[in-house]
């Protein structure tokens, strides 16, 4: 094969998203800090299958016109830093085939170089080591030995083989990856992409598989079931779109047996989302209730089964449910005397359909949005003015579009825009740059929560746009964050040695201490956070932290601190961290 076209490179992508997704959460494993949130892969993953649902139902020959439309898809669906570059990767790689019904292996290697280039543009500073290094060493290797005739299949081949091997030395360029062992996670999601596209040039199309926890927790595959017949290009749901209602509830085990894996809420809907729909998945306590609609309900239990017991289970064929339905239909008709007609219905009305007219919305001067996740941190953003809470943070990264429906439901002139995560920044300046026709959207820095509070704050109404922006980006700086979380393995980072389960103190992006108890690490991270100008500290309360311990906590920090500090302690309710601090 010498050219590929917009129905090949839709194939690759189908195949390469299937790729990413039967492995992402070996990706999720190699994140340096071993905390519980570690998400590349996820957010690899489902910025990925955002971009492959834009083009898995489109039938354009034209290789420019499918990659405009997977980059346009991956761009709102980009979630984090690494979504959000890998977003501007294909952007770029769109741009190189502009124009283009097909291409061949110099064409191809070129709009790769491109890819590279949009990409390094995207980051304010990149750093090497990363997933830039990566794109960047395979395009530019693709690029010095493509020759004009030479075939795809093989062109792939030559920017796979050298992905993988800029994976391998990206530990030699950034040394906490080497501290760590392991290899840069955004360049292995990259790779997994890559190895898709190979291939599906190689006529191996990857089909999509369950992902599912061994006992060292890697992961592994289960038995592959196709996502999308590629070959049709036709969903396997759309041909039984009616499969089996499933619902079951299910015990999350406390102590959890050793034939048992620790239940992660996030990663399980995502899982979900990828074999089925009308999903519906709450979680009370130990308690996992599940409303799903699938094709494959024994895998679905399968799966669940590796983290709880069932309580209760029931699973419903819709599909013979609606023939039955159909038959009796049918048969009241015959009996009435109403003849059935092959052709499509037309329904007669006598009146004018009515209009649902939509009230217009007034414009605001200023609005404010801010992520946020846990009922106790939301009330307090509220109660600070904040105009839409966007839900997400350490747990969830927004999507791109998240941030655009919220900036066009605010109705403002001018938008402020508070990430509270350094990984939501990028996709919340993405939106930022779409929404620039209609609106200004103010990214402010904020990359922790405690940040974000402090610059509603100091948000004044009756001041401009920039003298509000200088206010707050000075009162952010004023801002020492820190954090309290588990540990999901045992590492030394930073000098600091962690033990699995134990708690971590996390100030700026360094572990800087370590232990058994939760109160005891928000002690040690609070001496080491406290200067003799520091005036006040205030506590947010995770969702795990018992009246008695949150008594027991604000005892101890008030005998400590408040002859000489005003301290603040709330309940922030949020998941995943026991406490967010700020000193200020």
């Amino acid at each position: 094969m010498i050219k590929i076209d917009g129905v090949i490179l839709k194939r690759m992508i189908i195949s390469g998203s299937n790729n990413l997704y039967n492995t992402y959460p070996e990706i999720d494993s190699l994140n340096v800090f071993p905390v519980p949130d570690g998400d590349t892969g996820t957010n690899m993953n489902l910025t990925m299958q955002s971009g492959a649902k834009e083009v898995f139902n489109k039938n354009d020959s034209s290789i420019a016109s499918v990659s405009k439309d997977f980059a346009r898809g991956l761009l709102m669906g980009a979630r984090g830093n690494s979504g959000v570059i890998l977003s501007q990767i294909f952007r770029g790689f769109a741009d190189g085939l502009q124009g283009k019904d097909s291409v061949d292996a110099l064409e191809l290697a070129n709009a790769f170089v491109s890819a590279k280039n949009v990409a390094y543009k995207a980051v304010m500073r990149p750093v090497e080591g990363t997933i830039l290094t990566v794109i960047r060493e395979a395009s530019q290797a693709l690029y010095d030995k493509a020759e004009k005739d030479m075939p795809i299949d093989e062109c792939m081949d030559i920017l796979l083989d050298e992905a993988k091997k800029s994976l391998r030395r990206t530990p030699d360029l950034l040394p906490v990856l080497k501290e760590v062992g392991v290899v840069d996670s955004g360049g292995a999601g990259l790779c997994k992409i890559l190895e898709g596209f190979a291939k599906a040039l190689h006529n191996e199309i990857v089909e999509k598989s369950m992902p599912s926890v061994t006992e060292t927790g890697s992961y592994s595959t289960g038995k592959p079931q196709p996502a999308m017949d590629v070959g049709n290009v036709q969903s396997k749901f759309e041909h039984k779109e009616f499969g089996y209602c499933t619902q079951f509830l299910m015990q999350i085990p406390d102590p959890l047996p050793k034939d048992k894996k620790v239940f992660n809420e996030k990663r399980f809907k995502a899982v979900l989302e990828a074999h089925g729909n009308s999903i519906v998945c709450v979680t009370d306590g130990d308690l996992v209730k599940v409303h799903i609609h699938t094709l494959k309900p024994g895998n679905i239990l399968t799966y669940a089964q590796q983290f709880g017991e069932f309580k209760m289970i029931k699973i419903d064929n819709m599909t013979e449910q609606h023939e039955e339905l159909m038959f009796e239909d049918k048969a009241e008709k015959s009996e009435a005397g109403v003849q059935e007609d092959s052709g499509p219905k037309i329904e007669v009305t006598t009146s004018a359909p009515v209009i649902e007219k939509k009230e217009k919305k007034e414009w605001k001067d200023c609005a404010m949005i801010a992520v946020a996740v846990g009922a106790g941190i939301e009330r307090l953003f509220k109660d600070l003015s904040v105009d839409y809470i966007v839900s997400g943070g350490q747990t969830m990264n927004p999507a791109t579009s998240d941030f655009v429906k919220a900036i066009e439901e605010v109705h403002a002139h001018t938008v402020f825009l508070f990430p509270n995560n350094g990984n939501i920044v990028m996709a919340a300046k993405q939106a930022a740059e779409i929404m620039k026709d209609s609106c200004r959207v103010e990214v402010l820095p904020t990359k922790t929560i405690p940040e974000g509070l402090v610059a509603c704050m100091v948000y004044n109404q009756a001041s401009t746009a920039e003298e509000n922006i200088e206010s707050m980006k000075e009162n952010i700086a004023a801002v020492k964050s820190g954090e309290i979380t588990y540990a999901v393995k045992d590492t030394t980072i930073d000098g600091v040695t962690v033990a699995k389960d134990h708690f971590m103190g996390i100030t700026g992006k360094k572990i800087v201490c370590c232990h058994k108890h939760k109160i005891n690490t928000l002690l040690d991270m609070l001496e080491k956070m406290v200067n003799p100008e520091s005036q006040i500290i205030t506590i947010l309360c995770g969702e795990d932290v018992t009246p008695k311990e949150k008594e027991k906590l604000t005892k101890e920090v008030e005998k400590r601190y408040s002859d000489t500090m005003d301290v603040t302690i709330e309940d922030g309710l949020q998941p995943v961290y026991s406490f967010f601090v700020s000193v200020e």
